[in-house]
């Protein structure tokens, strides 16, 4: 009997953790998917109500989420939030609710544009409506008895006191940030335009008109002695940083590669920022917003940034800047005299990419060459301008033996991580086989009576371009008057 006891316990115990696993196993299956969607108020209602537009999410915490559109002829009037707490069967759900409240101008008919928010990772649409607006409603009298019914509430509370708010201190600013002190003439500078905020400023901070005021920023920093390769414009998302050893997140708003011209310095003037910024209530209160809209400027620092001349090259004046190297290409691996081969040399690296040319070198009695075709390929990636420029070449070799192109491609460069000239050279060497060959040159006949006449009435007198356009013209004039006549003579004849 007293053996049987310690097995039943564990029977019992054993039945109790099956039991147990089986409901948090259902509990987390039936555990509801991450979901957002958007709520439309009603479409018709007086001129004295709101009209809402809201948007709920499930299963997540809120992380952000893109503004409510604007609509035309009302006012956006404060937002709300509701956060939906339900427990079945031991699961917990939550549902959060964000509310945005518009107050129309005037009676009338508007038009919700279709139009999408971004929640978290989800991306929610609507359809739009037609909204109409009606006369003001003017509040019923309830029966005295209710009246003060509401009178004894207020003497046994006290009336609703307006809510007291207050600017809370924040720590964002907004800042220009060039990537070097001080740049030689041609060398590539990184300027971005950055707004820095912490984690916890994002609940008062918001964007306010930012693509009505960015090309106003934008031409305040432009610099007129300078070749600049813009970055395309991109979503502003708020990137991880550490500044002064504290965690910041920063909106990148506009960047550019700048490569000056002369020696002339770079000067960026301080830029305004209007931005959103909520005051928070004192004391808050279930079913209101608690925040109260307002305005800040922010102003980011002038900033100056010199330039330095190149020291001088005793052989070149303009001379590309940049850290290039070179790769060749050559598309055959045999060569013969009179036969033409194409090489291409590829200068790549960071740069700029516009100030590279290589010219063909002048035709030898040895050496043909053609070109060169160019192809250029620019990449914008990372807060850097760099990419590859190719130069192909036709070559057609009158004579055997190896063709130096170390002595006939070659690019001097300045490096401005170094502050040296470099010269960027051909390192392939083709060996060209067969006979030795002569340039093809137009001899006349001395025999051909046509050719002697011709040489010797021929002078040096330069002729229009346009001089064999005119014969032909009237040869063809000629031609037609020939076919005209015909026609009239086989007319006449037929008659």
């Amino acid at each position: 009997m007293h053996s049987l006891l310690p097995m039943a316990m564990r029977l019992f115990l054993l039945f109790f953790s099956l039991m147990l696993f089986a409901q948090v196993h259902t509990a987390a299956a039936q555990a509801p998917a991450p979901s957002a969607d958007l709520v439309l108020g009603p479409t018709a209602f007086p001129l004295n109500e709101y009209y809402t537009i809201s948007f709920r999410l499930r299963g997540a915490p809120l992380e952000r989420y893109s503004a409510f559109p604007d609509i035309e002829g009302f006012k956006k009037s404060g937002k709300s939030s509701t956060t939906t707490t339900r427990i079945v069967n031991g699961q917990t759900s939550a549902e959060l609710t964000i509310t945005q409240r518009y107050a129309a101008f005037t009676e009338g008919s508007y038009v919700l544009k279709p139009f999408s928010m971004k929640i978290n990772g989800f991306t929610a649409a609507s359809e739009g409506a037609v909204l109409k607006v009606g006369p003001q409603q003017v509040a019923v009298v309830p029966p005295g008895g209710a009246l003060q019914g509401i009178g004894l509430l207020d003497q046994l509370f006290g009336k609703p006191k307006p809510q007291e708010y207050v600017e809370p201190q924040d720590q964002a600013f907004l800042a220009i940030v060039p990537d070097k002190q001080r740049v030689f003439v041609g060398e590539g500078l990184h300027v971005g335009l950055y707004f820095y905020l912490t984690p916890q400023d994002q609940a008062v901070l918001n964007f306010y008109n930012f693509a009505g005021q960015l090309p106003g920023i934008i031409r305040q920093l432009r610099q007129r002695t300078v070749w600049e390769e813009s970055f395309n414009e991109q979503e502003v998302l708020p990137e991880n940083v550490t500044v002064g050893g504290k965690p910041f997140l920063r909106y990148r708003l506009w960047e550019a590669e700048l490569y000056p011209l002369n020696a002339q310095p770079l000067t960026f003037p301080a830029v305004e920022l209007q931005m959103l910024k909520y005051k928070v209530a004192k004391k808050p209160a279930s079913g209101l917003d608690n925040r109260l809209e307002g305005y800040k400027t922010y102003r980011s620092a002038a900033r100056v940034v010199p330039v330095v001349s190149l020291p001088a090259h005793p052989k070149q004046d303009q001379v590309p800047v940049g850290a290039y190297e070179v790769k060749e290409a050559i598309d055959r691996t045999t060569f013969r005299t009179g036969r033409t081969f194409a090489y291409t040399f590829t200068v790549e690296g960071e740069g700029n990419l516009a100030t590279v040319n290589l010219t063909a070198p002048p035709t030898t009695p040895e050496l043909e060459v053609y070109g060169p075709e160019v192809q250029q390929t620019l990449t914008r990636q990372n807060g850097r301008v760099g990419g590859r420029k190719s130069f192909r070449f036709r070559l057609v070799a009158r004579r055997p033996g190896p063709v130096a192109l170390d002595t006939l491609f070659r690019l001097v460069v300045f490096n401005p991580a170094t502050s040296r000239y470099d010269t960027l050279r051909a390192g392939l060497q083709p060996v060209v086989r067969g006979e030795e060959q002569m340039a093809t040159t137009f001899r006349a006949r001395i025999d051909d009576p046509y050719y002697q006449e011709a040489l010797a009435e021929a002078d040096s007198t330069l002729r229009p371009r346009d001089a064999y356009r005119n014969v032909r013209r009237y040869a063809n004039l000629v031609v037609v008057v020939l076919l005209l006549v015909a026609a009239g003579g086989w007319w006449q004849a037929r008659r």
